[in-house]
């Protein structure tokens, strides 16, 4: 690989569950990552949190536990002192409970960005199983992000079923180059224990065949035995209704994907 698209590569690894590591340049975001242990977890922390340096921003999508893990972000407050800290607004209380300082706790509502060195950040509305909009303040508990950096566009999009508005929302950033979506779909068994739910397979597979992303990865299936669905169901589903026009990455925790700016 040339040196001119080395610096237009971006390198994301999949950390399980909902957690994504992204490397745009000498920018390093973590996103979602669930890094404490937990008997009930079927697959470990690749990393321990107390090993994890040298990143730049750690973002949250909602204040779950392996989505926002606040034991690990009072590690990474001390560990990662420069660290930005980014996440719904409404939980900036929990979140500067965790040790993180004020100037380093980024709180974003949907519609907003926050720009890190020349990478952007953008917030959408996510909606796990509800949108639960605060009348109040306006202010959604649940985000998806949008990653723009040198011209390739990554989204995550957080713990979510779809909603009216949600794909316009998505695709107004143009095109999306890779995709990390929550395939572990909801039932009234889920519900009844408190479990709220995200698409399933078919929803999520139905979402990246009309975003059109190049790489489409399938998450929150590995982590809980009782929350969880078939990562190659999504996979064929997809293959059967959209062809081999957007490939489909199951990777290994913690393996390379890279993509490179299109010219």
């Amino acid at each position: 690989m040339s040196r001119d698209n080395k610096d237009k590569t971006a390198v994301i690894r999949w950390l399980g569950q909902m957690g994504l590591m992204i490397k745009c340049g000498s920018t390093a975001l973590c996103i979602d990552y669930y890094a404490s242990p937990d008997e009930r977890r079927q697959t470990p922390p690749p990393v321990p949190a107390g090993e994890l340096q040298g990143i730049d921003a750690f973002l949250g999508t909602h204040d779950h536990l392996d989505h926002i893990d606040h034991d690990a972000w009072k590690i990474w407050a001390g560990t990662n002192p420069d660290a930005k800290f980014i996440f719904p607004r409404s939980h900036m209380e929990a979140v500067l409970a965790d040790g993180v300082r004020p100037e380093n706790a980024v709180g974003l509502n949907a519609g907003e960005a926050y720009e890190l060195g020349d990478v952007t950040i953008h917030a959408i509305a996510a909606s796990h199983e509800f949108l639960d909009k605060d009348p109040e303040t306006g202010l959604y508990p649940y985000l998806q992000y949008i990653v723009e950096w040198n011209g390739i566009r990554i989204h995550h999009a957080g713990d979510t079923v779809r909603y009216e508005g949600m794909l316009p929302a998505i695709k107004a950033f143009g095109a999306i180059d890779m995709e990390l979506l929550p395939i572990n779909g909801r039932d009234a068994v889920r519900y009844r224990r408190n479990c709220i739910g995200n698409m399933t397979y078919q929803e999520a597979a139905d979402l990246a065949g009309e975003v059109g992303p190049s790489i489409v990865i399938p998450g929150h299936w590995d982590m809980f035995a009782d929350n969880s669905a078939d990562p190659h169901e999504f996979e064929d589903y997809l293959q059967a209704k959209y062809g081999d026009r957007i490939e489909c990455k199951i990777p290994a925790v913690m393996e390379e994907i890279t993509y490179t700016a299109r010219a």
